[in-house]
């Protein structure tokens, strides 16, 4: 099945209800915000009125404010993660395992064990062009199973350059980063794609794939956020089949 290439499309359907979400919260923090300003100018011309009673409302209100900040521990970690573009953190954003009826079945002759070998020569990752490098990941992903492999690297992708169906029915979401040995994949880059791999584009799997490596940081965000990173390394060992490709092992039955 030939893989599709659609390069800087737009978000799907699916992205573009996720980002329709942080408006619909917008306007309902903007109802509060409102609702609370009304109240607290009714408060005060009421106050002028009843000081005493004003005071003692003030002094029980202070512990139930102080009660309910203490219900909010993560509301800092919430505006790190904001400030850094990454979204909510992890675990909120990590969509659970997909119900039975949304898994596709395995198609025909795919079963757990190791990658396939690929056919002599495997491609020298670092000396392709960077749309043929995408393009060679996506070839790697439909020969270890994937189905609806589509490259969609590109002005606009919003950090996602393959997209694909793992053989357990998953959502795979790939980012390439085809940078030379002395250049890393920096925390930065991680969690630029830990912001819309998830929220935006719908990964069930979200994996980082590199011709270099990636720095201590890097690697801690990603393990934070459960993003697969496959280095140099490990790419080549994909490629020639002896290391597992990011959605686990998986070669086709040839019995």
């Amino acid at each position: 099945m030939p893989i599709r290439r659609t390069r800087g499309a737009t978000p799907s359907p699916r992205a573009t209800g996720a980002l329709r979400s942080p408006l619909l919260t917008l306007a309902l923090a903007g109802a509060l915000i409102g609702a609370a300003i009304l109240l607290f100018v009714r408060f005060a011309h009421w106050a002028g009125t009843h000081p005493v009673l004003a005071v003692l409302l003030a002094l029980l209100a202070l512990p139930v404010l102080y009660v309910l900040f203490r219900a909010m521990p993560r509301a800092r970690e919430l505006r790190r993660a904001a400030r850094a573009g990454m979204g909510p953190p992890p675990q909120e954003m990590i969509p659970g395992p997909p119900p039975v009826s949304d898994v596709l079945p395995a198609p025909t002759g795919v079963r757990d064990g190791l990658t396939a070998v690929m056919p002599p020569p495997v491609p020298d990752f670092a000396a392709l062009d960077p749309d043929g490098f995408e393009a060679a990941v996506a070839d790697l992903c439909e020969r270890d199973g994937c189905r609806e492999v589509e490259v969609v690297g590109g002005a606009g992708d919003l950090g996602a350059d393959v997209l694909a169906t793992a053989p357990d029915g998953r959502r795979v979401v790939v980012q390439c980063k085809q940078y030379s040995p002395e250049h890393k994949v920096g925390s930065q880059d991680l969690q630029r794609f830990g912001g819309t791999c998830w929220t935006v584009h719908g990964a069930q799997l979200a994996a980082v794939v590199t011709t270099s490596e990636f720095t201590a940081p890097a690697l801690e965000y990603a393990e934070a956020c459960g993003i697969r990173c496959v280095d140099g390394t490990a790419l080549a060992a994909w490629a020639e089949g002896s290391g597992a490709a990011p959605w686990g092992p998986a070669m086709l039955d040839t019995a």
